[in-house]
């Protein structure tokens, strides 16, 4: 099957300031990169309102239902027992539904965890529609690009994005703390494009 992946869903106004926007800023933890194939492992989100990262809002959740967690474990330090004390993966879409509804979801690779999402929520009859999407691979391909460097895929992964800005490392293949840095990530690379920060949503996508 073949993915499509709108940017938009045409709920709200890209026109509109990035600011007047919530955003979700997703970051999911896979047994691998297949969707038809592969699990959720966990979910982790955090939000930004008016440009500022609202923590007490950040959400974790583990997926209780995953099958095979095979090299899960040694990239993302999560067990058997962890995940027993998780929620079933219907609750997880359930809650994302629901967080996403009207919002702008954010993720690093949005095409890879959006097709995780689309593929979960059908299992449940769910329709799971952000208003917009960004990408902040996307967006930091895009200003390589035009700066006219050339563009590995290395140079493309959260840390090594990260470091361009002078953000420090976090520890990696954590959801929360992969949220939380592509959250950081956003709002140096639109403090770089516009420090004024009157960037429309358009200019993002």
């Amino acid at each position: 099957m073949k993915w499509r992946f709108p940017w938009f869903f045409g709920h709200g106004t890209a026109g509109q300031r990035w600011l007047e926007s919530e955003l979700v800023v997703l970051d999911l933890e896979l047994t691998g990169l297949n969707p038809a194939r592969h699990e959720i492992v966990s979910a982790a989100w955090v939000i930004i309102k008016r440009g500022k990262i609202v923590l007490s809002e950040s959400r974790y959740m583990l997926n209780a239902d995953v099958q095979s967690l095979a090299q899960s474990p040694v990239y993302h330090g999560i067990d058997e027992e962890q995940l027993k004390r998780g929620a079933s993966l219907e609750e997880v879409m359930n809650t994302l539904a629901g967080v996403l509804k009207g919002k702008v979801l954010v993720c690093h690779n949005t095409q890879l965890d959006w097709s995780f999402i689309q593929t979960h929520a059908r299992k449940f009859g769910l329709e799971i529609r952000p208003d917009y999407m960004l990408d902040t691979l996307k967006i930091e391909k895009s200003r390589l690009l035009r700066q006219r460097q050339e563009v590995g895929q290395d140079q493309l992964r959260l840390p090594a994005c990260r470091r361009r800005y002078g953000l420090p490392d976090y520890q990696n293949h954590n959801a929360l703390s992969d949220s939380l840095a592509t959250a950081e990530l956003l709002l140096a690379q639109v403090n770089h494009l516009d420090a004024e920060k009157h960037i429309k949503l358009s200019a993002l996508m």
